[in-house]
Order: structure tokens, then sequence, then C-alpha cells
């Protein structure tokens, strides 16, 4: 990190803090976090007082609360910021305890492995998370798409699944989502070989339950940015990943038409 006599730039900032100059420019256009000062060349600069409230900021995002409710608790003298965190401090908990169960859940599936056991239904929540197609989730998605044939595809790839293959389904997603929160950080753009590439990355995790041409795909992008629980899960990762997500898939489709 380098430090000028005006203060500190916005890379200097996303170095300190570790989030990206995206996020940083987000918070300066919602007036969250805006810097102190500019430059003669009209570049942001941080003063120290600006780090400390962004370190806060972080904070809170890190608990769960909206950018809405930051501000407010950051700037509102009314506001009882101990109770609010109080009541975050409830949720930490329950999630910790879930995280508990599902370690425990993880040992026993390991040691069922052994078995040649298949991952039941409840054991692939538990894996994947409260996002995963549970029986809710299912239930709505054979309602919407059962007379598909991406249905019947994907019922009965799955149905073949072993337990290696559900483990390897959630590594490899991970792993991609995780590029695509690096490639969103990094800046790279909807519509370049690089998110061109993730998207193609993205279409063949699909293909692996169902066959997914690029209008379906297009489909599915859609769907991430207008369910809020799509988008929660995507953003949970990096903020504005799903309509991050979104872009690469709808500039990629529109290339190759």
């Amino acid at each position: 990190m380098s430090e000028t006599e005006h203060g500190y730039t916005v890379g200097d900032v996303a170095r300190l803090v570790g989030v990206s100059v995206r996020t940083l420019h987000h918070y300066d256009h919602v007036g969250l976090v805006v810097p102190s000062e500019r430059t003669p060349t009209g570049y942001r600069v941080y003063d120290a007082g600006d780090v400390e409230r962004l370190h806060q900021v972080l904070t809170y995002r890190e608990l769960g609360f909206s950018l809405e409710q930051i501000a407010t608790l950051l700037d509102d003298p009314s506001v009882d910021a101990w109770a609010h965190l109080r009541d975050q401090r409830e949720l930490l908990t329950d999630r910790i305890d879930r995280l508990h169960r599902m370690v425990a859940a993880v040992e026993d599936m390991m040691n069922a492995k052994k078995k040649g056991i298949q991952l039941t239904a409840e054991e692939q929540a538990e894996i994947f998370g409260q996002d995963w197609l549970g029986e809710e989730y299912a239930a709505e998605a054979e309602d919407r798409w059962g007379d598909t044939d991406a249905w019947r595809q994907s019922q009965e790839r799955t149905a073949r699944f072993s337990k290696d293959d559900w483990r390897e389904v959630k590594a490899d997603t991970d792993a991609l989502e995780a590029r695509l929160a690096d490639a969103l950080r990094a800046g790279v753009a909807a519509g370049s070989p690089e998110a061109n590439a993730l998207a193609e990355e993205h279409r063949a995790s699909i293909n692996r339950f169902y066959d997914c041409g690029h209008e379906m795909q297009v489909n599915l992008a859609e769907m991430y940015v207008a369910d809020p629980r799509f988008t929660a899960h995507y953003d949970e990762r990096a903020e504005g990943l799903a309509q991050y997500l979104h872009d690469v898939i709808v500039a990629n489709a529109e290339q190759r038409r």
C-alpha cells in the first residue's frame, strides 16, 4: 500500500481492506463511504476516517446487514446500534450451530461412503446448504418444468449420481463461482474472451444435468437476478455476482447468435 500526500487512492484502499475497486465505487455512488478528497485530476482519495468508516461498513456487511441498514446505523444517532448487533449475534450463533451440524453430517457421509450408500435428499441439503434444491425447490421446479425434456433428463441423470458425483458437482460449482467472483473483482468485462470462457464453463456445468443451449442458459441467467434466493446465493460470495453472471451469460449468447 502507498499513502500519497493527499491520502489513500482507491487502489490503495482496495488492497488494504480486501475489496474490489468496483465495490468502493459503488459505496461512493450510494453515499455510504464517500472519499473526503479528490486530486486535482479528479481521482478519489480517502483519509484515515474514510478507511475507518469502510471497516465499519464491512463489519456490518459480514454480520448480514443491508447497505441501507448500515447507512442508518452509521448516520442516524437515534438508532440503537447495540440492539442491532445483539440481534445479529443471535443469528450468527444460529449459523455456527448449523455449520456444526453440517460438519457432523459430512462425517456421517464419509463413513457411509465406504458402504456405497447413495445420498439422500436430506444429506444433499446438508452438504450443499439451504439454497440447494430441497423439497420446496424441487416441487417448484417440477411444477414449472415437469413436462419438459430438460426436467426428464435431469431426473434420469441425477438418479445415477453417486456420492462421489455429488461431491464433484459441489467442488466444481464452488470453483466456478470462485473464478466468477475473481473475474468480477478484477473488472473482467462481459463479452470479453475471458468472460465468454466462464459463461461456457457455466453452461457445461448445466449440461451435466440436462442439455442446455445458449437460449436456455439466458433464461437461467434471468432467474438468477429475478429470484431473490438465487441472487442471495451468488451475492453472498461476492456483491453483485448474480448480476455479473447474468451479464456474462447474456453477452456470450448474443455473440454466438
